[in-house]
This record gives C-alpha cells, sequence and structure tokens, in this order.
C-alpha cells in the first residue's frame, strides 16, 4: 500500500527541522567554543576544546599556550595537543611547526627536524616557516640549511632582516659564507646587511659587502652609500674610503663627476650642485641660529654660494658647514676660498678652518677672523701635513665669543673653495 503523499510531506519537514535543529546546535558549540578561545587562557581554551573538540585551532593554542607561558612544564600535554591539530588539519604549515617545537622541547630532536621540514613543504616560501626552520636549524648545529632557510626568511619578509643577519652571525662569523649562501644579490637586501654590519662594527665584513654590491653592478643611489662611507671616516680608513669614493663617481658619473675639479680636492667647492650631505660631499649640520642655504644672487664665481645667516639670540660654537677631504701625509697644501660678510656682530666671526681628522693637535690652522660687513675676499692658508695625517675636515667656523655681548648675527656667503697639492 503506497505512502501517502502527505505522510511524505510530512517526514521531510521533520527531516529538514531536525537538521536545522542540529545545525544550530552545532552552530551553539562552535559560537562558545570560538568566545572562550577569545580569552586565551589555559582554561578558557580546554572550554573551547570541550564546546568544539573538532576545532584543530583550539589544540593548537592551548598547546603554544602551555609551551610558551604554563607554569607546569609537560612537554607530553603540549605534543599530544599539538599533533591533535594536526591530525584534525594536516595541510597546516603552522600546526606542524608547532608540533616541531613541542618535539623539540621535549627531547624528541629528529621527529621536530620531520614537522620542521614538513611545514617547509607544505609553504616552501613562507618567511615565518623558514625563520622558525631557522632558527631550529642553528641550535641544531646545521649551518648549511640554516643558512638557506634565513634566505628565504629575510626575502619574504623584511622585518625579518635584521634578526636574520643577527642569527646568520651567530650560527657562523665567516661573513664570505653568509656573502655567498644567505645574503641574495638584491641591492636593497646587501644594503641592509651592509647596515647591520655597520651597526655591529663589523668593519672587514662591511668592505667585503660593499666589494660584493659593486661587483655584481647592482643599482642604488647615492645616499645608499653614505653609512658606509661614514664608517670608512670613523675607521680613519682614508685610503679606502677615497677608492670607496671614486667607485661613486664611476657609478654616477652624472651626478658626481662634475663635482669633482682636479687638481682641486674639494668637492663642489663652488656650491654649483646640490648638497648631498654625506660621501665627500659637503655636509650641513642643522642647528638653532644658523640658517643655511644656496644663495644664486650672491656669489663671487659661477652662479651659486653658499649663505649662512646668523639670528643674533644664540652664541654659538659653530662648525657645521664641513666636508672631508683625503690628503696624502708630509706634503705642501694651498688652500684658498672667498668670504664676504654682511653685519657680522660679535668680535668673534666666521672663519675657515682646517685640520686633522683623527687627531685636531696635529694639523689645526684658521683664517683670519671676519666681522662686521665686507666685499668678497679671498681666504688663504699654506701648510704641511703631518706624517700621519691622511684625512682633513674643511670647515666654515665660529668659535664661542666670551664678550658680555656674545649673540652672533649677521650673514656670510663662502664660494670658491680650493685645496690642492704643490704637486
Amino acid at each position: 500500500m503506497p505512502i501517502p503523499r502527505t505522510w511524505l510531506w510530512h517526514g521531510v519537514r521533520i527531516s529538514v527541522a531536525l537538521a536545522m535543529a542540529y545545525c544550530a546546535y552545532l552552530a551553539l558549540r562552535q559560537g562558545v567554543g570560538t568566545y572562550q578561545a577569545r580569552k586565551s587562557t589555559p582554561a578558557a581554551l580546554e572550554k573551547a576544546i570541550h564546546w568544539d573538540p573538532a576545532n584543530p585551532q583550539h589544540y593548537d593554542a592551548l598547546a603554544t599556550l602551555m609551551h610558551q607561558y604554563s607554569d607546569r612544564e609537560d612537554p607530553a600535554e603540549v605534543v599530544r595537543l599539538s599533533g591533535t591539530a594536526v591530525q584534525a588539519s594536516p595541510m597546516q604549515a603552522d600546526y606542524w611547526a608547532d608540533l616541531g617545537s613541542a618535539y623539540e622541547w621535549a627531547g624528541r630532536t629528529g621527529d621536530a627536524l620531520r614537522c620542521f621540514e614538513r611545514a617547509r613543504d607544505l609553504f616552501p616560501l613562507s618567511p615565518d616557516i623558514n625563520w622558525r626552520l631557522a632558527n631550529f636549524y642553528v641550535r641544531d648545529g646545521k649551518t648549511g640549511p640554516a643558512e638557506v632557510a634565513l634566505q628565504r626568511a629575510l626575502l619574504g619578509n623584511p622585518d625579518l632582516r635584521r634578526p636574520a643577519f643577527a642569527l646568520g652571525w651567530g650560527a657562523t662569523s665567516n661573513n664570505q659564507e653568509l656573502l655567498a649562501h644567505m645574503i641574495p644579490a638584491q641591492a636593497d637586501v646587501l644594503l641592509s646587511y651592509l647596515d647591520f654590519l655597520i651597526a655591529t662594527k663589523r668593519v672587514d665584513a662591511a668592505n667585503q659587502t660593499w666589494a660584493r654590491l659593486l661587483g655584481l653592478h647592482l643599482s642604488f643611489k647615492v645616499r645608499d652609500a653614505f653609512p658606509y662611507l661614514d664608517t670608512l671616516i670613523q675607521a680613519n680608513d682614508p685610503d679606502r674610503l677615497e677608492q670607496a669614493w671614486t667607485a661613486m663617481v664611476d657609478r654616477f658619473p652624472e651626478q658626481l663627476r662634475p663635482r669633482v675639479a682636479y687638481p682641486n680636492r674639494v668637492i663642489n667647492g663652488g656650491f654649483e650642485f646640490e648638497i648631498l650631505n654625506g660621501g665627500l660631499d659637503w655636509r650641513v649640520l642643522p642647528t638653532p641660529g644658523a640658517a643655511v642655504r644656496v644663495d644664486s644672487l650672491n656669489f663671487f664665481d659661477g652662479v651659486h654660494s653658499l649663505r649662512i645667516q646668523f639670528d643674533g639670540k644664540h652664541n654659538l660654537d659653530y662648525g657645521n658647514v664641513l666636508q672631508y677631504i683625503p690628503v696624502h701625509p708630509g706634503t705642501f697644501y694651498r688652500f684658498s676660498g672667498y668670504m664676504r660678510t654682511e653685519g657680522i656682530s660679535t668680535d668673534s666671526g666666521p672663519r675657515f678652518q682646517i685640520y686633522d681628522a683623527e687627531a685636531p693637535s696635529r694639523l689645526f690652522v684658521s683664517t683670519e677672523n671676519l666681522a662686521g660687513s665686507s666685499s668678497w675676499s679671498p681666504e688663504r692658508l699654506e701648510f704641511t701635513t703631518g706624517p700621519d695625517t691622511r684625512l682633513l675636515v674643511v670647515r666654515v667656523a665660529r668659535p664661542f665669543s666670551h664678550k658680555f655681548d656674545s649673540l652672533i648675527a649677521g650673514t656670510v656667503w663662502i664660494d670658491q673653495i680650493s685645496l690642492s697639492s704643490a704637486e
């Protein structure tokens, strides 16, 4: 006897209602589980697992919390929880990495390695996975694989560059090995690495890295090299400094070559080009009380000069316009520069000073003090460098005034600065 259609319809409606009720029940359990998980405490995560036992995130989160913050060490329980997360979601790379950390904590290094490498295989370009794998390799004494993983990490996440460089040096102090296997042939990464070496005072490694950057003929900006050049200045290595600047001139001929006017050793002596504030070009160090700019209205020659205007509110010990110049020891030099003043107050006015960059006591010469107003006039010096002088500073200076009326006001212009040897 056939079943009446009415009964079939009621049966379908009841089945649908039961299914919807079950779905609502599951959604409720999942919602409660999610709510508890957000509290991020061990007790709350245990409740989240109770309400939503099929969600691997709760097991992984509880394992991570117990591993990192729990007062009660229980590696076996952390392994169990992480393993449950992996079983529930075997294609999730983070869960495999967390299981690797759990195994390592439990002293099961072989299992840890298997899990970390499985995580990498699932997500080979992940910076986070490779960072964690690299740290494990370093702890396990596997320097070569660590360098490969670190390269992937720093390529994928620029924020990991400094930590990756530090970890690489923790694994090996062989900079050539790091350059060959960890540091990719990319200008931005090499420059970041160069900055790291400078900051950590690894000058020899910085020299090697600079040579690699140049040898690869990678594109970068002029100012990117200034931290390295400053390191050579601080290291009192004028020979390498001059070589590096020459390489920069060759690399950027349109920007730098016109600034060089041999035999004048002063770069951009007429201020006809933008001041670079680094390298062997002029540096202008800002300070309250003195405004510096290139002037195209008042000049001795060419079409520009440099103007320094004092506001009359400070008794400045000023020496903030300067340039480093490599020179030869035991050599006779002639200096000249043109200066014009207007309304310079106090007994201590602007002048040119030249001194040994490493030890001013070896060599320190100065032109005459200028005060009041004067037209363009040449300021000249002659001197012989000592046996140890190889790097000079040429600067515009105004020492403190010791008079009662000591606040300096007025303007000075400088132009056509020159330093050449008698040769």
